[in-house]
């Protein structure tokens, strides 16, 4: 019978979530910011929470271990960024500062409105934000795989 040492054990268990690198989704919004979590094992997004400003997010990146942020670039149907582009882009310039993990930019078209088309409580908005992040990071995954 095959006896395990418990230190390499750990070692191994160790690896493996190093391996196992997790992924923080961002649905910006002047409001409120919805995070989703993911990992490149499952490549599944989920949502997490909803934040109101960069602290949190980097107390996230920090005790989650964000490897990778992915954040929703809002942009018209017409292909063109929203008029928030100024505050968009402050809060991007910002969230880089803030942060090791490398940001990613992707569109997130019709997020929201996906988001709604969920079954579930309408009323709560700031849970809305946080399914917005989990289909932009969810289509993070979905593109990669391809």
């Amino acid at each position: 019978m095959l006896k395990w040492n418990k230190r390499v054990v750990l070692k191994l268990l160790k690896h493996i979530s190093e391996i196992n690198m997790k992924y923080l989704g961002i649905d910006w919004g002047e409001k409120r910011i919805g995070l989703a979590m993911g990992d490149s094992e499952l490549k599944l997004a989920t949502p997490y929470k909803v934040v109101a400003d960069i602290n949190e997010i980097k107390e996230v990146v920090k005790r989650e271990k964000i490897v990778k942020i992915i954040l929703g670039k809002p942009v018209k149907m017409a292909g063109y960024i929203e008029e928030l582009a100024p505050a968009f882009l402050e809060f991007t310039k910002s969230l880089k500062a803030a942060v090791v993990a490398p940001v990613e930019l992707v569109d997130e078209r019709l997020s929201s409105k996906a988001a709604d088309a969920l079954p579930g409580d309408k009323k709560n908005k700031s849970s809305r934000d946080a399914v917005a992040a989990m289909i932009i990071l969810q289509s993070y995954f979905d593109l990669d795989a391809k």
